[in-house]
């Protein structure tokens, strides 16, 4: 009797150990996984892993940015911002903090974009332009407004106010034509 006792507690000892071991075996692998994630992001490279949406179009946006397709970026950025704020059950809860350096993302590749257009042969800022600095300023103050002490988003607002004429205006865009379609009219 004490025999068959023995031998049933090493079966099940036996058994928590597998299940241990297979538990430490599927904690490294998302361990591993998540790092490469991590580097990829730290590197500003592509991340290739559907298994993290929100992080894949951030540095897919970022990357746009990066190389100088700045629409592209925009556009990005605003569907990471669509999938910050689902609210099913397999989103990850997003911070403020993100939320703000998303925005401020927005605006710098508004900014970028902007100053790629410049002036028309008269002196003149192009309305594209205008339309761009206008978005991005509204990109920063909406970062501002998520992370008060983000001092990159305060000092690229100071220096975009330093940029464009302080009567600056402009003509509705339409936005049937834009590239960022997806974006909400404004930058709320």
């Amino acid at each position: 009797m004490k025999k068959n006792t023995i031998s049933r507690k090493n079966q099940l000892l036996v058994l928590v150990l597998l299940v241990g071991l297979a538990g430490t075996a599927y904690e490294a692998y998302q361990t591993n996984k998540i790092g490469k994630v991590n580097a990829a992001l730290l590197a500003g490279e592509v991340v290739n892993d559907d298994s993290y949406p929100f992080h894949k179009k951030f540095a897919d946006a970022y990357h746009q940015g990066k190389t100088g397709n700045f629409k592209h970026a925009v556009q990005g950025f605003g569907q990471t911002l669509e999938l910050a704020n689902k609210k099913d059950s397999q989103a990850f809860e997003v911070s403020q903090a993100l939320k703000s350096n998303i925005h401020f993302n927005i605006g710098n590749n508004l900014f970028r974009s902007g100053l790629q257009r410049l002036v028309t042969a008269d002196g003149e800022i192009q309305e594209q332009a205008k339309f761009d600095y206008l978005q991005a300023k509204s990109a920063y103050e909406q970062a501002l407004k998520l992370d008060p002490r983000s001092r990159a988003a305060k000092f690229n607002l100071s220096l975009l106010l330093g940029v464009i004429p302080s009567n600056i205006k402009t003509v509705p865009q339409d936005p049937s034509g834009m590239e960022i379609s997806n974006l909400p009219q404004g930058l709320p």
